[in-house]
């Protein structure tokens, strides 16, 4: 097809990611590409991962992130590690800085495969988050779901991670509650001016978590990094766990360390599919011939 580019269907424990190849060119993956891509099964996705050429001095590329809804994402800490090991097998560099939309990313391949990727920093104004409201303390915010005197989520503690996090802490099991019917009304609620990614977390002990995340402008996900990120941030400001956490998501585990510095860095595994062409503007595409099935 003409002017077709380069992608590998990938995931991040279970986050399905396409990462794009969009070196050397001056067009960039569409809305409607993205849209027609997410309507394929074999290519349905949570993110695509675009890498351009570095606009920043000191960066080696540029990642330009999409939701399945065709909408633009600031951080998937998932996606960044799919991206590290496309283009670790590809090029044999082990340590990348990325530039995207949310700032400078740092991603390093480790021996056996795991990749951390260093999310930043956490912000917690209620400005930064983005919030419609002022609210002096974001552990906690007047937020629910529910009856009124009988809410089944409620009080979320809320955390920018480059993208905005609202997570509701439960008792019981994450699976008991509907999110896929609460997830739409709470990532478009009036609260949230770009809309929010929202979790449902249950703390396991001082070390583990549990959590499940109906992603902004992807709906429910096997796996968020950013969500993770914020919650084990959320979760050691609040007191409920210390700053190392292992996170079980429906789609596997992952490590997250949020660090002295300030810094927030995300361990996981990522995994390859296949890989074909793809039109940018048009999202039509084919397999390549090796990753027939």
């Amino acid at each position: 097809m003409a002017g077709a580019a380069p992608f590998a269907k990938m995931n991040g424990i279970g986050n399905e990611i396409i990462v794009a190849d969009m070196r050397g060119r001056a067009d960039r993956v569409s809305a409607a590409a993205a849209v027609a891509l997410n309507a394929d099964a074999a290519t349905r996705f949570d993110q695509i991962m675009a890498i351009h050429d570095a606009r920043t001095p000191g960066t080696n590329y540029f990642i330009d992130i999409l939701n399945s809804d065709g909408s633009g994402a600031q951080a998937c800490g998932n996606g960044t590690r799919c991206v590290v090991q496309a283009l670790a097998a590809e090029t044999g560099q082990k340590v990348f800085t990325f530039e995207t939309v949310a700032g400078i990313l740092n991603a390093q391949e480790h021996e056996g495969g795991l990749i951390s990727v260093d999310m930043g920093r956490p912000r917690f104004g209620w400005q930064d988050i983005p919030l419609a409201e002022e609210f002096r303390d974001t552990r906690m915010i007047e937020l629910q779901i529910g009856p009124i005197d009988a809410p089944v989520l409620h009080s979320p503690s809320v955390v920018s991670m480059g993208n905005p996090h609202a997570i509701f802490w439960v008792d019981r099991d994450v699976w008991s509650y509907e999110l896929d019917r609460f997830g739409p009304l709470l990532e478009n609620h009036p609260i949230f001016p770009e809309r929010a990614n929202i979790t449902i977390a249950q703390v396991t002990s001082p070390e583990t978590m549990t959590i499940r995340t109906w992603e902004r402008g992807a709906g429910l996900t096997r796996a968020c990094g950013s969500a993770a990120c914020a919650s084990v941030v959320a979760a050691a400001r609040t007191k409920r766990t210390g700053r190392n956490v292992t996170l079980r998501a429906p789609g596997g585990e992952l490590r997250v360390e949020w660090r002295g510095d300030d810094h927030v860095v995300l361990t996981g595994a990522a995994e390859w599919e296949f890989s074909g062409t793809f039109d940018p503007a048009t999202g039509a595409w084919t397999r390549d011939a090796e990753s027939a099935a």
